[in-house]
C-alpha cells in the first residue's frame, strides 16, 4: 500500500467507520450478504448480522477453488526437528474429515468442543472443523493445569475435549493426556475424548470414550458440507484471566471476528502471496487463534508453526528455523527480544535472515532499546517494525505503525512504516476510534497519562463474558457510564499517553501504575529505563505497601552477561541513579535485586504478581500452572538469587 492509499483509507474510515467496515466485510465470501452493518444497542454490539459465512469456507474452501489449491498453508517443524507442509487442499481434506469426526460424535451447531493441544497442525485443523459444522471451540493453552483445564470446559459445557498423548517442549515430554484424563472427572457434560498421537509413549484410553485422531481421520469422509451460519454465530471462547481470580470466557462471533482479522492481516503485515508468516504465539491464546489460524488463512497466506521453545537445543533456534524455511515475517512478543538480546548477537549473527521483510511485536508494550536492538540486529536495519496493541477482548489488531511502498530515495516497492516511533503503538488503524482520556472523561493532554478508551463499536469485539453478561457489563462498560458518555466508551483497562505527534504510547495495565509520594508512575516506562541501561537484559518493577511513600517500588533485573562478572552494590546504585536520569528521581527504584531469569509464563509474558507476592514474604502464589519454570520461583526466594 502507497502512503497516498494509506491516507485515503484513514480518511475514508473517519468519515464513516461503519460504511468503512462494510467495505471490509465484503472481502470476505458470504453464503447469504448481509444488509445491516452495526447494530448498536449500548454496550452490545452486532455486526453484519443478517448476513450468513462459514469461517472454514473463507480459510480454507475459496483457496481450494483457486490457484493457491496446492500452496502450502502450513509449513510445521517439530522440537525434534522433523517437518510437516500442509497444503490447501490437503488442509480442507483433514479439516473435512474431522467436522465429519465430530458430526459421528454427536455434535451439534452451538455445541462446545475444547481444544487442549501442542502447536501441532492438528490444533489449527480441529478449530477450523468446529468452525466448519458451528461447533463453538474452546482452546486452553496446552500449559494449563488440570484444575484449570476443567473449569474451563465446565464452564463451557464442552462436550468434546480434543488433545494429544504428549506435547514436547525443551526435549521433555509433557503429559497432555495424563492431564487430560484429570480433568475429565470434573467435565459432567463431557462425552468424548480424541486423543493426537504425537509421541511414542503409551497412554491409558477409556474404553467408549476416548478415540485416537488416527482411526477416526482413517474412515471419515473427506467431504463435510460447511454450515450455513448468522455472522453473529459464536465461533470460539477464549479463557482470560481475570482480576477476580476467576477467568473470563470472553465470546467472540463469526462474522466480524473474521472481518477484523483479516483486515489486519494484510494492512499490517502487508500481507504477499509469496509471504511465509511465523507467528510464535501458541494456538493456545488470542494472538494464535488471529495471527496463526484465522487471519492468515483467510487470506490464503502459509503459516510457519514451530512447536517447541526459542532456545532449544541452543538460543539460536527461531534464526535457524527462519534461515532454512526462508521466513519473510515475525511477529514475537517483547519478552522474547529481551531474552535474546540477553543471550547475545552472536546467535542471530550465526545465520542469514536475510529473508526476513517485516518485523512484528506483541502481547506488551516493547521498550525501546529492544525495539532498536530488533530492528538492527534481526532487522539489519531494513525491515519495518509494526510494535502492535491489542487484547483477547479486541479480537484483533487495534493501534499500530503500517507498513507502506518506499517513495523518495528508495526503490519503489521497498517497505517503509507510516510511523516508526521505538517504543510507540503509533496510531489506531483506520476503523479504530481510540482515545486517552482523564477519569472524568475529558482528553488527556500531550503527554498525560489516562486511560485507553475505544469510542466507537468495532467487528472484531467481544460480544459478552460467556453465561455472565453482568461481568461483562462491569469490566469494560461501567467507567464511563452511559449519563456521562452516552454512546458507551469500552474501557481497555490500560494506561497510555499521546505525545506531541499524535503517537499512543501504551504504559501497561492501570492496576500497573503506582501511586509514589503522591505521583503516579507507570512500571512499565521505569522498566523501559532500566533495560536502557547497557547491561540490563530485562526488567520487572512492581510496588510493595511503604509506610511513608505509600508505596515503594522493587525492581527485578536480569544482565546481559550474567551477574558475577561485576560489582552488584556497584550496579545497583547506577541502575537507580541511570532511572533517575532518564525519568526523575521520583522514579528510582527504593530496591534493585538481581536475577538469572524472570517468572514468566510459556507465552513469554512476566508473572508480576508471582514478584508482588514475594517481596511481600508471603508464599500465596495462587495459581502458577502457567509459569514456564517453576525452579525460577524457588531460585528467586533464596538469598544468593535476589
Amino acid at each position: 500500500m502507497t502512503a497516498a492509499a494509506y491516507h485515503a483509507l484513514r480518511k475514508s474510515a473517519d468519515r464513516d467507520p461503519v460504511s468503512f467496515w462494510a467495505r471490509q466485510a465484503r472481502e470476505l465470501d458470504w453464503q447469504a450478504p448481509f444488509h445491516a452493518t452495526l447494530q448498536w444497542k449500548y454496550p452490545h454490539a452486532r455486526w453484519f448480522a443478517d448476513g450468513y459465512l462459514n469461517a472454514s469456507v473463507n480459510c480454507v474452501d475459496r483457496h481450494v477453488d483457486s490457484p493457491r489449491k496446492h500452496k502450502a498453508a502450513i509449513v510445521w517443524e517439530g522440537e525434534t526437528f522433523e517437518t510437516r507442509t500442509i497444503t490447501y487442499a490437503q488442509l480442507h481434506d483433514q479439516v473435512c474429515r474431522f467436522a465429519n469426526v465430530l458430526r459421528n460424535l454427536g455434535v451439534k451447531k452451538g455445541n462446545v468442543v475444547g481444544i487442549y493441544m501442542g502447536m501441532v497442525p492438528e490444533a489449527a485443523i480441529a478449530m477450523l472443523a468446529c468452525a466448519r459444522i458451528g461447533a463453538t471451540h474452546n482452546v486452553v493453552f496446552g500449559g494449563f493445569s488440570a484444575d484449570a483445564l476443567a473449569d474451563r470446559m465446565s464452564d463451557s459445557g464442552a462436550v468434546v475435549l480434543v488433545t494429544q498423548d504428549v506435547a514436547y517442549r525443551r526435549g521433555k515430554d509433557v503429559e497432555l493426556k495424563v492431564t487430560a484424563d484429570k480433568a475429565a472427572k470434573r467435565i459432567p457434560t463431557l462425552k468424548h475424548m480424541v486423543v493426537f498421537k504425537r509421541g511414542t509413549a503409551s497412554v491409558k484410553m477409556k474404553a467408549k470414550r476416548d478415540l485416537w485422531w488416527h482411526d477416526v481421520m482413517a474412515t471419515a469422509s473427506p467431504q463435510a458440507k460447511a454450515a450455513k451460519l448468522p455472522a453473529e454465530h459464536p465461533l470460539f471462547i477464549l479463557y482470560t484471566s481475570g482480576s477476580t481470580g476467576k477467568p473470563k470466557g470472553i465470546l467472540h462471533t463469526t462474522g466480524g471476528y473474521l472481518t477484523h482479522v483479516s483486515y489486519t492481516t494484510k494492512l499490517v503485515f502487508d500481507m504477499q502471496d509469496t509471504d511465509l508468516f511465523f507467528c510464535t504465539a501458541d494456538v493456545g491464546w488470542i494472538t494464535g487463534h488471529s495471527y496463526v489460524v484465522y487471519g492468515p488463512l483467510s487470506l490464503g497466506a502459509t503459516v510457519m508453526m514451530y512447536e517447541g521453545a526459542p532456545n532449544h537445543p541452543q538460543p539460536d533456534r527461531f534464526w535457524d528455523i527462519i534461515s532454512r524455511h526462508r521466513v519473510t515475517i515475525l511477529y514475537t512478543a517483547p519478552t522474547a527480544i529481551r531474552s535474546f538480546m540477553r543471550w547475545g548477537d552472536e546467535w542471530p549473527s550465526k545465520h542469514d535472515l536475510s529473508s526476513l521483510r517485516l518485523l512484528g511485536s506483541v502481547g506488551e508494550p516493547i521498550n525501546p532499546e529492544a525495539w532498536r536492538w530488533y530492528h538492527r540486529v534481526i532487522g539489519n536495519k531494513r525491515c519495518p517494525v509494526v510494535d502492535t496493541w491489542w487484547q483477547t477482548e479486541t479480537g484483533g489488531i487495534m493501534i499500530s505503525a503500517v507498513p507502506l511502498e518506499g517513495e523518495g530515495k528508495q526503490s519503489k516497492g521497498t517497505l517503509t512504516a507510516s510511523r516508526q516511533v521505538p517504543g510507540a503503538a503509533t496510531l489506531p488503524l483506520p476503523g479504530i476510534q481510540a482515545a486517552v482520556v482523564t477519569r472524568n472523561g475529558k482528553k488527556c493532554k500531550a503527554g498525560e497519562t489516562g486511560l485507553l478508551v475505544i469510542k466507537h463499536p468495532w467487528p472484531g469485539m467481544l460480544r459478552t463474558v460467556y453465561g455472565d453478561d453482568a461481568r461483562y457489563k462491569a469490566a469494560y462498560w461501567s467507567e464511563f457510564p452511559p449519563e456521562n458518555v452516552p454512546d458507551g466508551w469500552y474501557a481497555t483497562g490500560d494506561g497510555a499517553k499521546i505525545d506531541a505527534e499524535g503517537n499512543v504510547w501504551i504504559i501497561g495495565r492501570v492496576d500497573d501504575v503506582v501511586n509514589v509520594s503522591g505521583h503516579r508512575l507507570g512500571t512499565a516506562e521505569i522498566e523501559s529505563a532500566l533495560v536502557s541501561h547497557p547491561r540490563v537484559a530485562e526488567a520487572a518493577v512492581i510496588a510493595r505497601p511503604d509506610e511513608i511513600k505509600g508505596n515503594a517500588l522493587v525492581a527485578f533485573v536480569t544482565l546481559k552477561m550474567g551477574k558475577n562478572a561485576t560489582n552488584l552494590v556497584k550496579l545497583k546504585d547506577d541502575l537507580r541513579e541511570h532511572v533517575g536520569r532518564e525519568i526523575g528521581h521520583i522514579a528510582k527504584p527504593d530496591d534493585v535485586r538481581f536475577a538469572e531469569a524472570l517468572p514468566k509464563t510459556r507465552s513469554g509474558k512476566i508473572m508480576r504478581r508471582l514478584l508482588r507476592e514475594l517481596v511481600k514474604g508471603g508464599s500465596g502464589f495462587g495459581d502458577i500452572t502457567t509459569l514456564e519454570d517453576f525452579s525460577v520461583l524457588e531460585r528467586l526466594r533464596s538469598d544468593d538469587e535476589v
